[in-house]
């Protein structure tokens, strides 16, 4: 089968589209016939070992997991022989590892069945983006109906789901983007738009309940001045340079313990009713993935290079369907 491997670590030149070994299902496994697939900016973290420390993880000379890719939709060729949730034939999506190829294994427990209503390249969007959208503003942020919620980055994969969903949870929402993206934020159901080009988001007189970071350049005292004095900020984005973000991982437990304001680092979960709801909302149309670019398989590496330049418009898919 085609797929997408590399074997050491550096820039999106390191990405071969090269024929390898089709893989086989392991006793909890699904293999799938991938038809779509997302890419996400743990994608060109990992293949670039950078900062040093993601090497601790990913190997330190060469990467352990050579193949790339996370978000997956395709459909079950095979399953392993303590699967009971899926048969052959079955369209499902979610996560797994080296989901940029023709074929990929997945876990049992890490995927769902693709509503009818929802396309495969809609269903690969929306995992790694849409839970960290919906875990975050649900579960980290506590929101509420009426709640001032404010969205840095509302443009980008996790920013477009995020506006969705807190229209959906009955917030009132405020997104902030460059010039370029303000229609696309009002499109998707933003109540109000800033174009930071224009405005300090952090110096204006308006304060939020909840704050979903997704850009990750907002020091803490800047997430501070914008939060209601109880309110709630989830940090979700991190910068191409990981040590302020990691600096600020450490800082924001002990300072939700010396104010009344509350600072959560967050990292998404794969959880399968989470992904079934994602799913739903998208199939009644509440949720509308937003697709940016759409390349093939082989284009997996001008995707990646798209999207670390860091101006995508809500998400990358690759395709395969023919």
């Amino acid at each position: 089968m085609k797929a997408i491997v590399y074997y050491n670590y550096g820039s999106p030149d390191v990405l071969r589209y090269k024929e390898i070994e089709k893989p086989t299902a392991g006793d909890n496994e699904v293999l799938m016939k991938v038809r779509a697939a997302s890419a996400n900016p743990l994608d060109w973290r990992l293949m670039r070992g950078a900062p040093f420390f993601i090497r601790l993880l990913a190997g330190l000379g060469k990467p352990k997991i050579k193949r790339p890719g996370r978000d997956v939709a395709g459909q079950v060729e095979a399953v392993g022989r303590n699967v009971t949730q899926f048969k052959p034939g079955d369209n499902v999506f979610g996560t797994c590892l080296g989901a940029f190829a023709e074929y990929a294994c997945a876990s049992e427990s890490a995927l769902v069945r693709k509503p009818d209503k929802v396309t495969f390249e809609q269903a690969a969007s929306l995992p790694i983006a849409g839970l960290t959208a919906l875990q975050g503003l649900r579960d980290k942020g506590l929101i509420r109906p009426g709640h001032k919620v404010l969205i840095n980055g509302a443009a980008g994969g996790v920013g477009t789901f995020a506006v969705q969903i807190g229209k959906w949870f009955g917030a009132e929402v405020t997104g902030v983007c460059s010039t370029r993206n303000l229609d696309l934020v009002r499109a998707i159901g933003a109540d109000r738009v800033i174009d930071y080009t224009q405005e300090d988001f952090t110096k204006m007189e308006q304060r939020y309940d909840l704050l979903l970071e997704c850009v990750g350049n907002c020091s803490l005292s800047a997430c501070r001045r914008v939060l209601n004095p109880h309110g709630i900020g989830v940090i979700a984005g991190a910068p191409k340079q990981l040590w302020p973000f990691l600096i600020r991982a450490l800082v924001a437990p002990v300072l939700s313990r010396c104010v009344s304001q509350k600072f959560v680092i967050f990292m998404a979960r794969v959880r399968k009713e989470d992904l079934t709801l994602l799913g739903e909302l998208v199939a009644t149309g509440k949720v509308t993935p937003v697709i940016d670019r759409r390349h093939r398989l082989s284009e997996v590496p001008e995707a990646i290079r798209y999207l670390e330049e860091g101006h995508a418009r809500g998400k990358v898919v690759i395709t395969l369907e023919s």
